[in-house]
């Protein structure tokens, strides 16, 4: 018999509800569905399709309260973070149908060995995505609504942990219009889930999640020659030079790093402070730091609410236990709170130095590191000392300047100016080095998983 899992409520460690997972032969025939609404969904014209995407867009709108409240019961992210993903969620959406068609339109090209050529970029088939729970309507639209405008089927993997949000937006998606099995969720444990990798229907694979387990879905997507889309963790540095207004900075990477709970891979989580400027910065951000409200995530005023899990809260103190015994020193924070609910403190670190935690890997949750660099020049060396590529960001007075760096040095695949940014669907979303590879939003994403076809006309 299929094994179950629960879904836990990380504010009162409550069971939000028990699931089962499918047996091999209903996730096998879940594809063979997936794939069989494909073949009808890629010959409607790129116009139909968006405007299925529009009705998915509104159908998020209107269900909005009820996907917020559950993501916030699954995840513990507070009510209005929750409100503003959905609405994140329905705008790429509406770009995504606005902008696919001329995206995805053919283009002529002129041809040395013939009459004329065209380019078309063609859907290939069923895309499977394992997502994980930090945003757990964000991370599936994401990819979801990118591959239905290209004219591919899409499956689902979600974290266990958010099993009831995958499922309402299943429902959610059916109900904006898109064809019965074109987008499909899979209750599967990780060996199914390698098994759906190699399924013969399913034609790419994107993942967000770790390095460790990106470096496992695209090894088992490579070895069945598949192509995959990765985005994994980051410790995204945020340099403060010495022109930049105090007061934005400090209140862009408060934001940066308490947003979502901490627990977000584009988030400001190395602090790297020109010396010149250090001190102020550090003073005045700890003080916003200490007066962050941490409690119940469903009521107004909480900024913080609890990371997902205990084990999740076990890991990062114990990165910041390992990073105090190797010379940081705590400002704020730092200790693991007793009672119900998986909460952790804001918490600064200073002293932060090379081959402690704090450093050297992502922390994911509340605790910021302040790094001192002695220039600009050495902020940026500072930066870019990571095996990660996500984003980062740079404060500034002289924006022409910050824009040079980001643009020229910055090794990472986003850099936000003067202020802490997410995601938005005009622009390029991806990292590099450990970070992943591949690119969502902004077009990109709509041909990671499509044939670019070259069509020649030689003759007649």
């Amino acid at each position: 018999m299929p094994g179950t899992f629960n879904t836990i409520n990380p504010a009162t460690e409550e069971v939000i509800e028990t699931y089962t997972y499918m047996t091999d032969n209903a996730a096998d025939a879940a594809v063979e569905a997936c794939h069989a609404a494909f073949l009808e969904w890629r010959t409607r014209s790129v116009e139909d399709r968006a405007e299925v995407l529009r009705g998915i867009g509104k159908a998020l709108r209107d269900r909005k309260e009820d996907l917020a409240a559950l993501m916030t019961r699954e995840m513990g992210k507070t009510l209005s973070a929750s409100r503003d993903e959905v609405e994140l969620c329905a705008a790429i959406c509406d770009w995504t149908a606005e902008h696919g068609p001329k995206e995805l339109a053919p283009e002529e090209r002129a041809i040395s060995n013939g009459k004329r050529g065209r380019v078309v970029h063609a859907p290939i088939g069923v895309i499977y995505g394992i997502q994980p729970w930090n945003f757990p309507a964000y991370q599936v639209i994401r990819y979801t609504i990118a591959n239905l405008m290209a004219g591919n089927g899409v499956l689902l993997k979600h974290a266990a942990s958010c099993t009831g949000s995958g499922l309402m937006l299943a429902e959610i998606i059916e109900a904006g219009g898109l064809p019965k099995d074109l987008f499909t969720v899979l209750l599967i444990d990780h060996d199914q889930s390698d098994a759906i990798i190699e399924h013969d229907k399913v034609r790419g694979v994107t993942l967000t999640g770790s390095p460790g387990a990106g470096a496992h879905v695209g090894a088992k997507a490579a070895g069945a020659l598949k192509k995959s889309v990765l985005e994994l963790g980051s410790n995204d540095a945020y340099v403060v030079l010495e022109d930049a207004d105090l007061e934005t900075a400090v209140k862009a990477c408060v934001t940066g790093r308490i947003y979502n709970n901490g627990e977000t891979c584009v988030a400001a989580k190395r602090f790297v402070v020109v010396d010149a400027i250090y001190d102020r910065f550090r003073d005045a951000f700890v003080e916003q730091m200490k007066a962050v409200e941490v409690g119940d995530p469903t009521q107004d005023g909480t900024q913080l609410g609890p990371l997902v899990t205990g084990d999740q809260r076990d890991t990062l103190h114990k990165q910041v236990e390992e990073s105090v015994s190797k010379g940081a020193k705590i400002l704020c924070g730092g200790e693991k709170p007793e009672g119900t609910g998986y909460y952790y403190p804001a918490t600064v670190l200073d002293e932060v130095t090379p081959g402690q935690p704090a450093y050297d890997d992502e922390l994911f949750g509340p605790v910021a590191s302040l790094i001192r660099a002695k220039d600009a020049q050495d902020a940026m060396r500072i930066a870019n000392d990571s095996p990660y590529g996500l984003g980062g960001g740079i404060m500034s007075g002289d924006v022409d300047r910050a824009v040079k760096l980001a643009e020229a040095e910055f090794d990472t695949g986003m850099v936000f100016i003067n202020g802490f940014g997410l995601a938005t669907p005009e622009m390029p979303f991806g990292g590099v080095k450990r970070s992943g590879y591949g690119r969502e939003h902004g077009g990109f994403g709509m041909k990671e998983f499509t044939n670019t076809k070259a069509v020649m006309v030689v003759a007649g």
